[in-house]
């Protein structure tokens, strides 16, 4: 049985919404605002993000800026090479701002309020020095950036730098592990003026293909011509520096493009990389001519790690990646000890191969040969660093998805191996957690290990049918047993967070519930107590007394799916069915039995925002969030061979289950999504009957306009052209007869989803007499940000659903 209202009615709901739209097809061009409801939500002042001291005795509270405004976003702008920077400030455009810090005594639970902060902050970093007694952060001011610290101790902020800081590499500074300064990029003195363009060119933009494969993504912001080339030396060029406690500032080597550094744990080197002409204008920064090395406190080279030419032929298969070192970072547990990873397989997940990489370490003073200390025979993942008898590896295959980690004794690198786990990550149900790690006394992330040496401490999910219920186990690394040292009990949803003595007996944890703001606590498992540090209270009370539940249903091909349903407060099933709009995003597994499974928690806080779905609950919508879509290909299928067939039947299904409730009227269902979520309601709306209307934002619409793969996807368009056009809603436009809401912002710098994609949907349905409203949304990129934009948004979406759902 299939739901919907189908073409017949069209002429008569059109009818009711040509108020949205001026004679000419073109509304307004103005900002609109809708609901006050939904107004007062947008500007819901959050809790404050916390971040905690070294030591434990300092909680730092940071407050995020709200929405900025669009007058913000209109300021100038460099989108080069895959970065967007403001060219004043030399710093990212797009991160997210503090506007005030605070700080909180523990365990007196005692605020501190920070004296000097400079007026007006405009914070983008925070960061603990080794020892807990001082924070770095840096301040926007409109000349630049300025780098500030706080004495914890007496909670007075002051100033260690003009705005000379240089952020456009998105390089934040970090304490060198003494405490005795900060690394970081400052402006060069004698930077001069930025580069000019001439406007008359001096010959044509030529590229050449040489006859080597060298398929790339749909990346935006590429450099475009010489002078893209020379603004892009010219921002992010800068002098690595070292800035003392007292404002002393030591420069550290000649000025470069310093793409990123990190200084050693013994605080006596620096591994730097800088990127080199000649540039690309085919892929982003990240994959330019790089030379990396390591230099001693001076600047001087001490050993090179690296130089590498453009990276542009990186082979298609998920898992590909360029040849020589790579993950090159410290040993995070002794002084100066380097590592990396080399592929074995020249990089080609496609290739057979029996081993793919192995890991390399080099020790001061590097004048010997790099020593071998495993080799895998799948892709490198990580490493967490304990000692010289403790280190745990993880590799991954993406064609099985299956993940191993393997525990090593880095100190005697001709040991053999132990496999600790070996699993598939679609799997959430048996996922036996991460292991812990917390900061030593040089402020470097190392293994949670006990007091014995012989076990460490995981922590995960906790996946279950019943929903994720978080946990931490400690694992004996001598039997491979665990014991549950903690679990999150209903009604409750707690997530551990760290522990906080050495004995492993005390740890922090984040407590919510479906009607409890999230709050932190800490556990003391030896006497079996807690005390609660935060007491932050839901600032969105209109939707108190919502209703919650996680339901289950099967789709027609026996695989089990669900979806959280949400009504709105006051109602009761005998009040009848509600309008409603279902969101959700598909997800592709290469097992079935994975794809049944439960994720997410019926215990959960829910953050009502603009971005949520449930803000619709208060205009009287029911709301189905995450109703589950899984794309499945076992064997030799791939899921997107069958990816319309199988959309359809999830969402056949998640109707059936809300209309059987009584919660919802079938001919008043709405179906949304973002991104890959608005490309999966295109397709339902060409391929089914059973929604109302749409909600697309920032989607794409045409497959054939990213020919070399897309979301999980890794055959090109040549090798599965029928399936790139079959998933295509732009090739099935003709059979899309309920109306759509296209919202994208014009400048998505999101690879895969260019505006254009939207435009030309748009155009191939207005063309074929179908009903499609395009918004495109001035400054806004992949997600929005402008408090206009969002109000904007929500107006839209407003009338869209008033006129087609609702009504």
């Amino acid at each position: 049985m299939r739901y919907g209202i189908g073409r017949v009615t069209m002429g008569f709901i059109f009818a009711a919404a040509i108020t949205l739209l001026g004679a000419d097809g073109f509304a307004s061009s103005c900002y609109m605002e809708p609901d006050q409801a939904l107004v007062d939500i947008v500007d819901v002042q959050w809790a404050p993000w916390a971040s905690v001291s070294p030591d434990f005795r300092n909680w730092l509270l940071r407050f995020p800026q709200a929405n900025p405004s669009i007058a913000e976003l209109a300021q100038d702008e460099l989108k080069l090479a895959g970065m967007r920077f403001s060219p004043q400030t030399f710093a990212p455009s797009r991160n997210r701002r503090f506007v005030n810090l605070s700080l909180m005594r523990y365990p007196e639970l005692a605020a501190a309020e920070i004296e000097h902060l400079p007026e007006n902050p405009r914070l983008l970093s925070t960061s603990w020095s080794p020892d807990g007694s001082s924070i770095a952060f840096t301040n926007e001011t409109p000349e630049g950036v300025e780098l500030w610290i706080i004495d914890s101790g007496s909670a007075e902020a002051s100033r260690l730098t003009g705005p000379v800081i240089s952020l456009t590499a998105n390089e934040w500074p970090e304490w060198l592990s003494d405490g005795s300064g900060i690394i970081c990029c400052i402006i060069p003195d004698d930077h001069g003026e930025p580069p000019v363009e001439n406007p008359v060119p001096s010959g044509p933009i030529i590229q050449e293909a040489t006859g080597t494969e060298a398929a790339t993504r749909t990346y935006q912001d590429l450099l475009k011509n010489p002078y893209d080339e020379d603004l892009f030396e010219y921002y992010l060029t800068s002098q690595l520096s070292v800035v003392r406690m007292d404002g002393s500032i030591d420069e550290v080597g000649d000025p470069g493009i310093i793409w990123y550094y990190s200084p050693s744990p013994d605080a006596e080197y620096i591994l730097v990389s800088q990127l080199m002409r000649p540039f690309s204008y085919t892929v982003t920064a990240g994959r330019f001519s790089e030379l990396i090395e390591i230099w001693d406190i001076e600047g001087n080279t001490v050993y090179e790690v690296a130089d590498f030419p453009v990276r542009d032929a990186i082979p298609m298969a998920t898992g590909s990646t360029f040849e020589g070192p790579r993950s090159v970072s410290w040993r995070s547990d002794t002084d100066a000890t380097l590592s990396w990873v080399e592929a074995l397989d020249g990089g080609n997940a496609g290739a057979e191969a029996e081993l793919r990489d192995r890991i390399f370490t080099h020790n001061d003073p590097f004048d010997s040969e790099p020593v071998e200390l495993l080799s895998l025979r799948s892709r490198f993942g990580g490493i967490k660093w304990g000692n010289d008898s403790l280190a745990i590896v993880s590799e991954w295959w993406w064609p099985t998805r299956n993940q191993k980690a393997w525990r090593i004794r880095p100190g005697q690198p001709d040991s053999e191996a132990d496999l600790l786990v070996d699993r598939s990550w679609e799997d959430r149900y048996n996922d036996p957690g991460a292991p812990m790690t917390h900061l030593n006394s040089r402020g470097k992330s190392v293994l949670v290990i006990s007091s014995d040496g012989g076990c460490i401490y995981l922590e995960g999910d906790g996946a279950s049918p019943e929903g994720d219920r978080p946990f931490i186990d400690r694992l004996d690394l001598n039997t491979l047993e665990t014991e549950r040292l903690f679990h999150s009990q209903p009604p409750y949803f707690e997530r551990p967070s760290r522990f906080i003595n050495d004995e492993c007996t005390r740890f922090i944890f984040r407590r919510e519930a479906v009607d409890q703001y999230p709050n932190y606590y800490v556990r003391d498992l030896e006497n079996d107590s807690e005390v609660q540090v935060t007491f932050y209270t839901n600032p969105v009370k209109v939707l108190d007394g919502m209703r919650k539940e996680l339901i289950t249903y099967k789709r027609e091909d026996g695989l089990d799916l669900s979806a959280t349903l949400y009504l709105p407060p006051g109602y009761n099933v005998e009040d009848g069915p509600l309008p409603m709009v279902m969101w959700a995003y598909p997800q592709e597994y290469r097992s079935a039995s994975a794809a049944g499974q439960i994720s997410g928690s019926p215990y959960k806080f829910d953050y009502v925002g603009w971005w949520s779905p449930l803000i619709w609950l208060t205009q009287g919508y029911a709301v189905l969030d995450d109703p589950a879509m899984p794309i499945v290909g076992e064997g030799d299928e791939q899921p997107n061979d069958t990816f319309v067939e199988q959309l359809v039947m999830s969402a056949q299904a998640a109707v059936d289950k809300v209309v059987g409730m009584g919660v919802a009227d079938p001919d008043r269902i709405a179906i949304g999504g973002h991104s890959y979520g608005a490309f999966m309601t295109a397709n339902l709306l060409a391929h089914s009957d059973l929604f109302a209307a749409g909600l697309a934002r920032t989607g794409a619409y045409n497959r054939t306009l990213t020919p070399f793969g897309f979301q999980s996807e890794d055959r090109s368009l040549w090798e599965a052209k029928d399936v790139y056009i079959e998933i295509s809603p732009f090739m099935s436009a003709d059979l899309i007869n309920e109306p759509i809401l296209l919202i994208h912002g014009d400048v998505d710098s999101n690879p895969g989803t260019f505006p254009m994609q939207s435009e030309r949907f748009f155009a191939a349905l207005k063309g074929l007499g179908g009903i499609a409203r395009l918004v495109m949304l001035p400054l806004e990129s992949h997600s929005y940000r402008a408090r206009e934009s969002i109000l904007h948004v929500l107006w839209e979406t407003q009338e869209w659903l008033k006129t087609y759902v609702k009504g």
